[in-house]
């Protein structure tokens, strides 16, 4: 079992920076990979970063590559997504989750096994 607890969401203006946390618990937290999903109303949820289990490896959607950095402390069980120059469309529930026993780290909300009750991102113009 794993528990995610997502925080930092919140408004701000366009161009600005919000950083997100997932914090986690239960199983070995540098055990699995973990990804950011969101989800804005009327939309299916998308994929927005993930990191590998011990952090070699990130990858980004297009949409956010250069503005998005995803970045994980095993010591705090923490995976942090740092956003700048956010912009209106980046608006939406940002989730965080955890995709266990990973050899190639997913894009698709469907490789995931674990999901936090996710934090409110809105950006105003």
């Amino acid at each position: 079992q794993v528990q995610l607890v997502e925080s930092g969401g919140g408004l701000v203006q366009a161009g600005g920076s919000l950083r997100l946390s997932c914090a986690a618990s239960g199983r070995t937290f540098s055990s699995y990979a973990v990804g950011w999903f969101r989800q804005a109303p009327g939309k299916e949820r998308e994929f927005v970063a993930a990191i590998s289990f011990r952090g070699a490896r990130t990858y980004y959607a297009d949409s956010v590559k250069g503005r998005f950095t995803i970045a994980r402390d095993n010591a705090k069980n923490t995976v942090y997504l740092l956003m700048n120059n956010l912009k209106p469309e980046d608006t939406a529930f940002y989730y965080c989750a955890a995709q266990l026993g990973a050899v190639v780290v997913g894009t698709s909300p469907y490789d995931y096994d674990y999901w936090g009750q996710g934090t409110q991102v809105t950006v105003s113009s």
